[in-house]
């Protein structure tokens, strides 16, 4: 199982970008990755991390694993938890980065819950929607999760044992086609395999 952990900035990133995509592209990406740095500003990952390092391995994981190259999916991959995470709206990204990313952002965001036994019963139905979601919403939800999964053996381990659940019953379907997540994934289950 590969991991995608080196980019944790822009200018980490950019190098790479630069050799695969063209200038209007990459000038789209980076105007993503300075929108979600914005919007997020000083959030943070359970281990204390800019939360924007998170943003880009989802990003690293579509280009260098799965060999995207659509500037809406790479764009639509760093803000995707902008309209779940921040004060953005939708509307916003739309004004910013046109229909399309705004449209998979829309389908990447969870609906606000009030309980905790709300939050599980809108977890579980956003990852069954995702079934009917786009190709382009598919693969930027496993880049998310394959960026969160693949450090999984830093986290609490009641969190672990539960995100491995919900990976292999939720996540691992969504990649069951897909020429680079379904074997990146069928790895990492057996590298967690322990987690039953």
């Amino acid at each position: 199982m590969d991991e995608y952990l080196s980019w944790h900035t822009w200018d980490e990133a950019e190098p790479r970008l630069r050799e695969v995509l063209p200038e209007a592209a990459l000038a789209t990406v980076r105007r993503a990755a300075e929108a979600a740095a914005r919007w997020h500003g000083t959030q943070t990952r359970p281990t204390g991390a800019p939360y924007t390092e998170h943003l880009l391995e989802a990003l690293e994981v579509l280009v260098r694993g799965a060999g995207e190259r659509d500037p809406d999916v790479l764009a639509a991959a760093l803000l995707h938890d902008v309209v779940e995470d921040t004060p953005a709206t939708v509307s916003d990204v739309e004004a910013e980065f046109g229909p399309v990313v705004a449209e998979y952002v829309d389908w990447l965001t969870k609906p606000p819950v009030r309980s905790r036994q709300e939050k599980r019963t809108a977890k579980v139905g956003y990852l069954r929607r995702l079934r009917d979601a786009p190709p382009q919403v598919v693969a930027i939800k496993l880049a998310d999760r394959a960026s969160n999964a693949q450090t999984l053996d830093r986290m609490p381990a009641d969190f672990q044992r539960r995100y491995y659940t919900e990976t292999v019953v939720y996540v691992m379907p969504l990649a069951q086609d897909h020429p680079f997540f379904a074997p990146w994934f069928a790895g990492w289950a057996q590298r967690f395999a322990h987690l039953r």
